[in-house]
């Protein structure tokens, strides 16, 4: 049986389209390794990459990643609206087909090694790769950013768990593990007061009391002058993005706010779409089967 996984690291650029295309790049050049998105986002200075393959391909790709991201990104210029510890910031590991979250977790932890080792950047292991359970949420991880993580990762509590216990001086940290599907959700606001626009986030905030699956934050889009939600979905088959979008445009109302779109940060599964179609469209008794693609992609 042969095995998929699906790699979706996020590296602190999202401006500069020569570094963006260097860094995807260095996956594409990796055999076995099909690169299927590059997604940036200039006020989030941000690029997401996803690829897959087989494992042992994967891991390749995403050391030569975050090796390209190490040399062409200085984190002590970088400034962008979403958190951020290094210039490869996170790197996911998801189990796709013929692969088990355990299988993903050593993959992490075997990725961690090297990039402690070859590249001297310090890496924190998270979600199912975790190895302390205070480390496991990536908010808790990334707490006090790059910035902030200069003086903490000298601390017992803050220490990497791979690496020198030191930033590196360029490229910062780097978060690795392994996790299900996520889908990056974000809903845009006509309206430039972050303060309300983090005061709605937290209404569907899971450590706030919200959707358990769900994490979120205010921050201001500052070439549209308007203000976003920006969204982690971690299990969209218990908390949809309708649910989620409802939420947000009830709240919103309020205080006389309008939502006037929403984005998909990288790919996101059929179901996670056709849920909101149906939803919407108030389908009756709707089965996948009856979507074309989905229907020829059985046959």
């Amino acid at each position: 049986m042969s095995k998929l996984i699906e790699c979706v690291p996020n590296f602190s650029e999202g401006r500069r389209q020569d570094v963006i295309k260097a860094i995807a790049d260095s996956a594409r050049g990796v055999e076995g390794v099909k690169v299927l998105d590059c997604s940036s986002d200039a006020d989030h200075n941000r690029t997401v990459l996803t690829f897959v393959g087989d494992p042992q391909s994967v891991k390749k790709a995403a050391f030569s990643c975050c090796k390209t991201a190490s040399q062409l990104i200085d984190m002590e210029k970088h400034r962008g609206a979403h958190p951020r510890v290094g210039a490869t910031d996170v790197i996911p590991f998801i189990p796709v087909d013929g692969v088990t979250m355990e299988e993903c977790v050593a993959l992490a932890h075997a990725l961690g090694m090297e990039i402690a080792d070859k590249l001297s950047i310090p890496v924190y292991f998270y979600e199912a790769a975790a190895r302390r359970a205070s480390m496991k949420a990536l908010p808790d991880v990334r707490r006090g950013e790059y910035e902030g993580l200069k003086e903490l990762i000298k601390t017992p509590e803050r220490a990497p768990d791979e690496g020198p216990h030191l930033m590196h001086p360029s490229a910062g940290a780097t978060v690795i593990g392994a996790r299900p599907f996520l889908i990056a959700y974000n809903i845009n606001l006509d309206t430039s007061n972050l303060a309300l626009a983090k005061k709605i986030a937290q209404t569907i905030r899971s450590a706030r009391g919200g959707y358990v699956n769900c994490r979120a934050m205010g921050v201001m889009l500052e070439e549209r002058s308007i203000t976003q939600i920006s969204i982690n979905m971690t299990d969209y088959t218990a908390t949809p993005l309708h649910r989620v979008f409802e939420t947000i445009k009830s709240e919103a109302a309020r205080y006389g706010v309008n939502v006037v779109g929403s984005e998909v940060v990288g790919l996101t599964p059929m179901q996670a779409l056709l849920d909101a179609a149906v939803f919407y469209l108030r389908i009756e008794d709707f089965r996948r089967e009856q979507v074309l693609e989905a229907r020829l992609l059985e046959e």
